[in-house]
C-alpha cells in the first residue's frame, strides 16, 4: 500500500509532478495492500493459460490450410477431446498447486524486496531487469531440465510433461505437480538477485509463461518477432525435444540456445536440421531438372 493518501502528497514527497503512468498506478494501488497486488499474478496466470493458446488451438481444430503448412509436426492432429483434457488437467493443477503456491509465497516476495511504491521504474530499468530474469531462469532451468531427464527424474516426474510428443500451447504448463514446484525456483531466482517493482514482477511472470506457450505451440512462423531475439530457441527448437521424447538428450534450454550449444546438447537437433536442409536442396534440384527436361521436350 502506498504511504500517500492523495496525489498532492505523492507529488510533494517526490518533489515533482507524477507521470501519466505513475498517476494511473497511484489511482489504482494507493488503497490496496501489497499482498492484494501480488495476488494479481493468479488472475494473470489464469488468463494467460486460458486465452493465449486459443488462436492456434482454433486453427488446429479447423485444420486451416494456410496455417497448417507452418505446423512443425503436420501429421499429428489432436482431437478436440484431447485438447480439452489437456486444458482441464492444467486448470486442475492451477487451482490445486499454482494458485495456492502464489497465495502463500508472498513473504518471500517481501523478503527479497519487491516494491510497490513510487516512483515507477523507467522503461530501461524494466527491460534490463527482465533480461537478467530471463538469463538467470534459462541457465538454471537448463540444468534442472537435464536432471529431470535422468532415469529417476524422468520416470517419476518429467514423463508427464512428455505425454505430448507434438506439443500444443495448453501443454506448456502441463506437468507433474513436483515439476511445477521445482521449476518455480528458477523463476524466483532472477527477482531475488535483482529485485524490482511489482509491475516488473508481473511482466516477468506473464512474459515467461507466454514464452513457454510460444515454444510449445507446435507452429514455426517465419514472420514471428521472436526470430529477431538473439539465441532465442522458439517452437522449432523445443518441438524437437518433445519429438525425441524420453530418450532426448538434446535441446534442454527453456528460452535461449546458448547452453545447448556450449554443452553440446543440441548436436542431434543440428544434425537433423542439416539433413533436412540437404533433402530439401535435393528435392529442389530434382524438380529443377524435371522442369528443364520438360521444357526441352516442349521446344523440340
Amino acid at each position: 500500500m502506498l504511504p500517500f493518501h492523495s496525489l498532492s502528497a505523492a507529488q510533494l514527497a517526490l518533489g515533482r509532478n507524477l507521470t501519466f503512468f505513475e498517476t494511473l498506478w497511484f489511482n489504482y494501488s494507493h488503497d490496496k495492500s501489497d499482498y492484494f497486488l501480488f495476488c494479481h499474478n493468479i488472475l494473470f496466470l489464469f488468463l494467460i493459460f486460458s486465452f493465449i493458446p486459443l488462436p492456434l488451438i482454433f486453427l488446429e481444430i479447423l485444420h486451416a490450410s494456410g496455417i497448417h503448412k507452418y505446423k512443425i509436426q503436420p501429421k499429428v492432429r489432436l482431437p478436440f477431446s484431447e485438447i480439452f483434457r489437456c486444458y482441464k488437467d492444467v486448470m486442475r493443477m492451477f487451482f490445486l498447486v499454482v494458485g495456492p503456491l502464489q497465495l502463500v509465497s508472498f513473504p518471500s516476495i517481501q523478503m527479497i524486496g519487491i516494491r510497490t511504491g513510487l516512483p515507477l521504474p523507467s522503461g530501461w530499468e524494466i527491460v534490463s531487469q527482465l533480461v537478467v530474469y530471463f538469463m538467470v531462469e534459462d541457465y538454471t532451468n537448463y540444468w534442472i531440465h537435464r536432471f529431470l531427464h535422468c532415469k529417476w527424474g524422468y520416470e517419476n516426474i518429467h514423463q508427464v510433461h512428455h505425454e505430448y510428443t507434438a506439443p500444443i500451447g495448453f501443454a506448456a504448463p502441463y506437468a507433474h505437480w513436483a515439476e511445477v514446484l521445482i521449476l518455480g525456483i528458477p523463476s524466483f531466482l532472477g527477482p531475488a538477485m535483482v529485485p524490482g517493482h511489482m509491475i516488473t514482477f508481473w511482466l516477468w511472470i506473464a512474459l515467461r509463461q507466454i514464452e513457454a506457450i510460444d515454444t510449445h505451440s507446435g507452429y514455426d512462423f517465419p514472420w514471428s518477432l521472436t526470430k529477431f531475439i538473439p539465441f532465442y530457441g522458439g517452437s522449432d527448437h523445443h518441438d524437437y525435444h518433445h519429438y525425441v521424447g524420453g530418450q532426448s538428450h538434446s535441446n534442454f534450454a527453456s528460452v535461449f540456445t546458448y547452453c545447448d550449444y556450449i554443452y553440446g546438447t543440441d548436436k542431434g537437433y543440428r544434425y537433423q536440421k542439416k539433413i533436412l536442409k540437404k533433402l530439401k536442396e535435393e528435392v529442389k534440384s530434382s524438380e529443377g531438372s524435371y522442369y528443364s527436361t520438360a521444357e526441352d521436350v516442349k521446344v523440340d
